[in-house]
């Protein structure tokens, strides 16, 4: 069993997983920049290490700074959360060399996964449905592009391998503009990821966003826990997640599912997983994997009963998974908001301190968040104050709940986007219907 673990992350997400590992008996060590001295998770843990200035690329980006904490404390793995180095390979293996654990996947499974072109072609030989298009990186030939664009059939999408984030995409509707836009596509890709890889897709018009989590050992073990719809989003950013994806056939769920755990046998995954899919008209279409735990993860856990952290930090113990898939049953209906500290009209962030903080609560309602009364917001970092869940026995029980729960909530003193969730998109009849395509919450907002 892993003895001591270091977080490499800040907020809610290391809160989250400081309390994994305690339930475990297993020691923590928070690092914190400068900005973040104050944060919760800092005053729980067994040691804290200052590795730099506000600035993420200085602190929570800075490699030797986190190898050097774990090293002087004595951890022997280290979390990388979401976001920050969660899916950056060279992270991986700089602390796998250094002697320590990481807890996730190999830095080459990241990389497999990391870019779209393998990850797609790694996906096809498994089953995996894929959306269709160039199945690799696109050629300085443009009557070949021309070509792959007639077969592949308007509206296309020109996408950076390296892209993310929303970053490095370009929505083409005619052929005349397609030469053209995988110039543009080409060139700020080299800009923002040093690379110039880019492929094209079938744009798809009214997609859902809907993705399945799974959990494999890398010993030839590996499940599925469901799926997750998280079609409400701003520019490309999710807004509300929810477990399962209303309307979904449950055949299609399993193949798919199925299809996802044995992807996952097969490239010898290891650790928490998401496979993130475009679904339109009763079709699933692959579109990448991010080989993290997922800020959404709450709603897989409050419909499946299975702690999502608990069970990587004992796959990265070597501990063969425990759970086998018949004992994955899906009870119930699970909501996330994510509660940022934000303008609800104009999404600008709205650091400073939290005057008063009062959290929800009730059956089925759960407040995952390191913020309290007194705290102060750095302008350094994502706007994510707090992640809002409620469960019921159905759909209905459970949006109810999250309309009381954004009725009970308090923050005083910042700005935040509870009334975005309050008034516009728990009163949408559209959304209380289910299964709202990708761009809808951009309809609702005007942006469209």
């Amino acid at each position: 069993m892993l003895e001591k673990v270091l977080i490499a992350n800040r907020g809610e997400i290391a809160l989250r997983v400081l309390r994994a590992c305690k339930e475990l008996g297993i020691k923590t060590v928070a690092v914190y920049s400068t900005a973040d001295k104050d944060l919760m998770h800092i005053k729980l843990a067994d040691e804290a290490v200052c590795i730099g200035p506000p600035s993420a690329s200085e602190s929570y980006l800075n490699i030797p700074a986190i190898i050097s904490a774990a090293e002087i404390t004595g951890a022997n793995g280290i979390h990388p959360g979401y976001g920050f180095l969660a899916e950056n390979a060279d992270f991986a293996e700089r602390v796998t060399d250094s002697g320590f654990t990481f807890i996730g996947p190999t830095a080459d499974t990241i990389r497999l996964m990391g870019n779209k072109v393998s990850a797609k072609n790694a996906m096809k030989q498994s089953g995996v449905p894929c959306v269709p298009g160039s199945d690799g990186p696109l050629t300085d030939d443009n009557n070949e592009v021309l070509q792959m664009g007639r077969e592949v059939g308007y509206p296309v999408i020109i996408k950076a391998a390296a892209g993310g984030g929303g970053r490095g995409m370009r929505v083409v509707h005619d052929e005349k503009d397609l030469i053209k836009s995988v110039a543009l596509t080409r060139a700020e890709a080299r800009a923002a990821f040093g690379d110039e890889t880019v492929y094209m897709e079938k744009f798809l018009t009214t997609p859902r966003h809907v993705e399945i989590q799974v959990l494999a050992d890398g010993q030839g073990n590996a499940i599925y826990l469901g799926d997750r719809d998280c079609s409400l989003q701003r520019r490309h950013q999710k807004v509300v997640e929810e477990a399962p994806a209303p309307g979904i056939p449950e055949h299609l769920r399993k193949e798919v599912g199925e299809r996802c755990a044995l992807a996952c046998r097969e490239i010898g995954y290891r650790g928490a997983g998401t496979f993130e899919f475009l679904y339109e008209k009763e079709r699933f279409y692959f579109i990448e994997m991010n080989t993290r735990v997922q800020v959404e993860h709450p709603v897989t856990e409050m419909v499946t009963g299975i702690d999502i952290i608990k069970e990587q930090l004992l796959i990265a113990s070597g501990q063969p998974l425990r759970i086998k898939q018949e004992d994955v049953v899906i009870k119930g209906h699970a909501m996330e908001c994510r509660i940022n500290a934000e303008n609800p009209k104009t999404f600008i962030p709205s650091p400073g301190t939290i005057q008063r903080w009062h959290a929800p609560g009730g059956l089925g309602v759960r407040m995952d968040t390191h913020v309290y009364s007194g705290y102060k917001v750095p302008p350094n970092y994502d706007s994510l104050i707090g992640k809002l869940i409620t469960w019921g026995d159905s759909r209905a029980v459970a949006m109810q709940r999250m309309r009381n729960a954004l009725d009970e909530i308090l923050v005083e003193g910042i700005n935040t986007n509870i009334a975005l969730h309050k008034d516009v998109i728990m009163r949408d009849s559209g959304f209380n219907k289910g299964g709202v395509d990708i761009h809808y919450l951009e309809k609702i907002l005007g942006m469209h």
